[in-house]
């Protein structure tokens, strides 16, 4: 039986329940009046129930879905103005007991080399990183109850946090590791975490069990009831996921709405972020194998449709993706992208032989950090390294009140300003500098009070004398 409010993974994703969804948005696919009714609730910035969601994206009226983009477009701009915040995976380890069959890193792989790093590796990958500009970061690594223990993860934030380089540093560290006890997710919290993300993969449990023959990923319901151990554990900010291309686009959809909705009706708050990742060609996957693919519009449908399904949402796309389907997702709803990402254990420091590659998976976008924010500014977009809300205190429910209220913008827009001029003056090009120096200047007047305006300017001017870590 359906319960958004249960505790049980195959109840507040219920299969029947997505089935129907389905099934009713067969149905109503070219209900005009539905339609226009959804898109009308939509534009109130509330968000939409999976079932109307689902409607919207069986639809195929051009100029219906064409309303559905030109509203993405508009509500990310009320929560989240022209912001994109910028951030870098870190692989610390591919060691893995688990047999995914999508993933290169699965046990039964005796072709790729494994790989941890030593704390002292960690110390020069950090480094690496700060040297590009980076201040956000998301760990990686494969599930191994000895390789890659609690206390390992553990260890490596800390020693992330304490490396001052330069006028580098990291100020939040995203986890992406395998469920685990609430009484980890404490240490976790305590350790100074920001995000904690987990992928589903796919939410379709028949499929779920195929995917993973093997290890402790294989438990269907211990990982997808793991945001609740997180939130239980005193973890504020989750991130959901699923892997495009192993399941029915439209199952996996209607099926993370519902997980959203889950989080929603038990805890109070939704999803700090959700990713979009498509699944891609590494080591000795190919994902031709897998015969759920979905092409560059149905992507981009997606994502508009999350984005004004969960308007409250931080929504993420990684290097996976090419610059040509980043700058479509990003005008649709995405608001934190990676950049200059290494996939590979160690892949900051030491370029790999073609021959003994740890990537997870292919990078598209191959671009250096200062070549992404340049694009992004270019098209009119201010990257930001900001990681205020987080350290400050504003996450969880005190974060999304203020999103929801429309007021986030009067911290994050000049924060944005702010942490760009750090990059601008550490780490550009001059092409880079002269470029940004120019947003900053105009969009100083898009900061509504007057206060706000004379204080980031006067940060702005301390910021080129020397000063750093400034925040709202």
């Amino acid at each position: 039986m359906y319960n958004p409010k249960s505790l049980k993974a195959e109840e507040f994703i219920s299969h029947d329940e997505v089935l129907e969804t389905l099934a009713y948005a067969e149905e109503n696919k070219n209900n005009v009046a539905l339609i226009d009714e959804i898109i009308e609730k939509a534009k109130e910035r509330k968000g939409l129930s999976h079932r109307e969601a689902s409607v919207l994206l069986a639809c195929d009226i051009p100029e219906k879905i064409q309303e559905c983009y030109d509203l993405a477009e508009q509500i990310k701009k009320d929560f989240y103005g022209n912001r994109i915040v910028m951030f870098a995976p870190l692989y610390l380890s591919n060691y893995c007991v688990n047999g995914c069959v999508y993933c290169p890193y699965h046990m039964q792989n005796k072709h790729i080399p494994r790989k941890k790093l030593t704390q002292e590796e960690i110390v020069k990958e950090v480094m690496a990183l700060q040297d590009m500009g980076h201040k956000r970061l998301a760990l990686e690594a494969g599930e191994h109850p000895t390789m890659n223990p609690i206390e390992y993860i553990l260890e490596s934030i800390k020693t992330i946090y304490s490396i001052k380089h330069k006028n580098g540093a990291i100020r939040r560290v995203n986890v992406n590791i395998a469920a685990t006890t609430v009484e980890n997710y404490k240490k976790l919290k305590e350790a100074g975490i920001g995000t904690y993300i987990l992928f589903q993969e796919t939410y379709h449990k028949e499929s779920y069990e195929q995917l993973h023959p093997t290890g402790p990923k294989s438990d269907y319901a211990y990982h997808t009831e793991a945001m609740d151990r997180a939130m239980e554990g005193g973890i504020d900010d989750v991130g959901l996921g699923v892997l495009f291309g192993l399941e029915l686009y439209k199952y996996e959809f209607a099926a993370l709405l519902m997980h959203a909705e889950h989080l929603e009706a038990v805890h109070g708050v939704g999803p700090h972020t959700i990713s979009v990742p498509r699944l891609k060609r590494a080591d000795d996957i190919d994902p031709e194998k897998f015969d759920n693919g979905i092409d560059d519009e149905t992507f981009a449908k997606l994502c508009a449709l999350i984005r004004i399904s969960v308007p409250y949402t931080g929504m993420i796309i990684s290097t996976r993706e090419s610059q040509a389907v980043r700058e479509k997702v990003i005008r649709l709803g995405v608001s934190q992208i990676s950049g200059a990402s290494r996939t590979s254990v160690g892949g900051y420091t030491e370029p790999e032989p073609e021959d003994e590659s740890t990537e997870q998976f292919d990078v598209s976008d191959k671009r250096t950090l200062d070549e992404v924010v340049k694009w992004l500014m270019e098209l009119g977009y201010i990257p930001s390294f900001c990681t205020a809300c987080y350290r400050e205190g504003r996450t969880g429910d005190r974060f999304m009140s203020l999103l929801k209220a429309g007021e986030i913008q009067n911290c994050c827009h000049p924060n944005a300003l702010i942490t760009l001029k750090e990059f601008l003056m550490d780490y550009a090009s001059e092409e880079t500098k002269f470029i940004g120096e120019k947003l900053i200047e105009a969009e100083l007047e898009n900061i509504p009070r007057e206060k706000v305006k004379e204080i980031c300017r006067d940060r702005l001017v301390k910021i080129e004398q020397g000063i750093r870590d400034f925040r709202f």
